[in-house]
């Protein structure tokens, strides 16, 4: 009985001090890694020129931005696909895009990146579903709903050490463990 009398006083004088005392202000959340593109609005239209329905069938790439790169970054990857449908039958989504090893002070792409598999900045474009080296296009059927084209750029605290044989299941193996951030637009698209 004495000990609980003794906690029960010192708990009450320890509760006087405090009550005067405003809460502990948390510091403000930093914004993670943004990614916009200037060719459309996240959850827009994506224009025909981006898409396999361009005249004559030769889509570029849009052009992407990114900020509120997470500290550490030392390079990026590029993932592009259509969740809305998949290949083969099976749960792999569609892969429209594979770009890896951005360098970590890029702030973007530009539009019409090409098809080489090494660009300029030593970033590598990987295979894409129809096991060709670049961008390829929406192609959504004109019948039937929109399909949602998923640009994800995640922030990585290392480069990969693959090239561009490379398939989505490798890039995603190898940036396990080292993803710092994501961003994140999405497209919508079916042919006119």
């Amino acid at each position: 009985m004495k000990h609980f009398l003794l906690s029960a006083i010192l708990f009450s004088i320890s509760g006087v001090g405090l009550s005067g005392q405003a809460p502990a202000t948390p510091p403000p959340a930093k914004p993670g890694l943004t990614l916009t593109t200037s060719a459309f609005e996240d959850g827009g239209i994506i224009p025909i020129k981006y898409t396999q329905a361009a005249a004559p069938a030769t889509p570029v790439s849009p052009e992407l931005a990114w900020a509120h790169v997470p500290e550490g970054t030392v390079s990026f990857a590029l993932v592009l696909d259509d969740p809305d449908t998949s290949l083969n039958r099976t749960t792999e989504e569609v892969l429209h895009w594979l770009v890896f090893n951005i360098p970590g002070t890029a702030k973007s792409l530009p539009e019409n990146v090409g098809d080489q598999a090494q660009l300029p900045d030593g970033s590598i474009q990987a295979l894409n579903r129809q096991k060709k080296v670049g961008y390829l296009g929406m192609g959504a059927p004109a019948a039937g709903p929109y399909h949602h084209y998923t640009f994800q750029l995640y922030a990585l605290d290392t480069k990969l050490s693959l090239g561009p044989d490379a398939t989505r299941a490798d890039v995603m193996k190898a940036m396990d463990g080292h993803i710092l951030g994501k961003g994140v637009v999405v497209g919508r698209f079916h042919r006119p």
